[in-house]
């Protein structure tokens, strides 16, 4: 069992989650104050996604992001910032002609994946570690291994910390070749994304199975979507992880009661400490992922 544990909350996605809930932040405004609501609540890390104020639909516009990162650095709270390098990965095929690209398609190399992360270098990002049919329908997200290995190279060159995202056993594989490679500085992190349709299923077989084929020196955490959410909470801590908790994956508290990052962060607190553990500052979680200390 964990005994400090990390709580992420990840604020928004780029899901189309907007028109489902009021509380999911669209602006950079929003998404800021969202972060710091969570932060305040006790989160240790929070994960950012940017979306087009005007849509709602996610978005790679470094601007956007820059706003959010600096209004969250700019604010009297403490957190360690982690933002996405996942969008530019969709894949929209027609499925009669599949040389042909839907609308939707927003696809770009691993390293055209990272400007806002080069520009802002936040203390975390992400690195999906492999290709995925996501969804129903025909969405694939594509992470092939040259386009990883090149975007972890860049990674590690800004000196940010890669947060491995993992939905699959196969990702698990592969990510742990990258640690093998040396693209991956120590410690390395994995993020066990579970229940994301078509991956790795919310099942606590699934996720102990997955636990025991990484390295003894991980730094991990998982997460389950929807009311699997806070369930994982406690799977996670048991078999000696970390959480991820936020709109981005949940909307709600309970059946019929929509959440806000804040609760939700609250909400994990809360099972974390009744099990007898305690949340990770972030001074305590940039000690855990050994990364620089906060400058003002």
């Amino acid at each position: 069992m964990n005994r400090n544990v990390m709580i992420t909350c990840a604020l928004t996605g780029a899901g189309d989650t907007v028109g489902r809930s009021e509380h999911v932040p669209v602006t950079p405004e929003q998404i800021a104050e969202s972060g710091i609501a969570a932060a305040r609540a006790g989160a240790t890390i929070v994960h950012i996604h940017v979306r087009d104020p005007e849509s709602g639909k996610g978005s790679r516009d470094v601007a956007l992001y820059r706003e959010v990162v600096e209004r969250i650095r700019a604010s009297d709270v403490d957190v360690v910032i982690n933002t996405t390098a996942g969008m530019g990965g969709d894949l929209v095929l027609d499925p009669h002609q599949p040389t042909s690209f839907l609308d939707g398609t927003d696809l770009v190399s691993g390293v055209d994946r990272l400007p806002h992360v080069e520009e802002l270098l936040p203390d975390i990002c992400t690195l999906d570690c492999g290709s995925l049919n996501f969804g129903e329908g025909s969405l694939v997200y594509v992470s092939t291994p040259d386009m990883l290995r090149e975007g972890a190279k860049k990674i590690q060159e800004l000196g940010v910390r890669c947060e491995m995202e993992i939905f699959d056993t196969g990702h698990l594989w592969f990510a742990k070749q990258l640690v093998e490679e040396g693209l991956i500085d120590a410690p390395a992190m994995y993020q066990l994304c579970m229940g994301i349709p078509y991956g790795a299923p919310a099942d606590p077989l699934t996720l102990a199975a997955m636990v025991k084929q990484l390295p003894a020196d991980a730094v991990w955490a998982s997460f389950a979507l929807g009311p699997m959410q806070m369930p994982w909470v406690a799977q996670s801590v048991l078999l000696g992880g970390h959480v991820r908790v936020g709109l981005e994956d949940n909307l709600y508290l309970s059946r019929g009661v929509k959440a806000t990052n804040a609760q939700l962060v609250e909400r994990a607190r809360t099972i974390v400490e009744s099990m007898g553990a305690k949340v990770a500052t972030p001074d305590e979680g940039r000690e855990i992922l050994q990364l620089k200390a906060r400058s003002r």
